[in-house]
């Protein structure tokens, strides 16, 4: 009998092959690669953008401030980070946490994909512009500013059934333009109510 293996086991692969990643050029500039972190039997995965300063310090993703809003936006809707995943669309920091670039994107979406392969979520979050573009072009939706499409949900049909994506703000947002802190917390218990229906 061929033994199919655990989704542990898969996440374990995958994340040793993005430690030792060198398909762009940010590999000799990272203390470390921010593979993801969390509950890979969760049915909400969370999608930031790239690692900053402390997580490619810590080698996990959103441990900075903008990390500390996160923990506050699940917490606000009754979720611990040990429930849900944490990744970005780029696993290692850019140079002075500098936008991706198209080319790393490109090299580095092959992971992300993977690991949506193996959770298999029910919803996926996106934090902020280069994520929500990423995966709203993956299930065939047109790229809106995320200003127009925040805290909306699209419905899109995978090979393992139906997914929800929901873009939000990056959380960072609260830090520079506090008034978007009050979005953020709408669109998060509008993901509560989601997940509960």
């Amino acid at each position: 009998m061929i033994s199919v293996p655990s989704k542990e086991e898969l996440m374990k692969k995958l994340e040793e092959k993005i430690r030792k990643c060198k398909k762009c050029p940010l590999w000799e500039v990272r203390t470390n690669p921010v593979p993801g972190d969390g509950s890979y039997d969760t049915k909400i995965m969370f999608v930031g953008e790239a690692p900053g300063y402390w997580e490619d310090q810590m080698g996990l993703p959103f441990v900075g401030k903008a990390g500390k809003v996160l923990d506050e936006l699940l917490k606000l809707i009754g979720l611990k980070r040990s429930e849900v995943y944490i990744t970005n669309i780029v696993k290692c920091r850019p140079p002075n946490n500098r936008d991706p670039t198209e080319e790393e994107i490109k090299a580095c979406a092959p992971y992300l994909d993977a690991q949506i392969d193996i959770i298999k979520p029910k919803v996926i979050v996106t934090l902020g512009r280069f994520s929500t573009a990423y995966i709203m072009k993956k299930y065939g939706f047109n790229v809106e500013p995320i200003s127009k499409i925040h805290g909306r949900v699209f419905e899109a049909r995978t090979l393992f059934g139906k997914i929800y994506i929901v873009p939000m703000y990056h959380p960072a947002v609260a830090l520079y333009r506090p008034q978007l802190r009050r979005e953020l917390e709408e669109d998060f218990k509008k993901l509560k109510s989601l997940l509960s229906s």
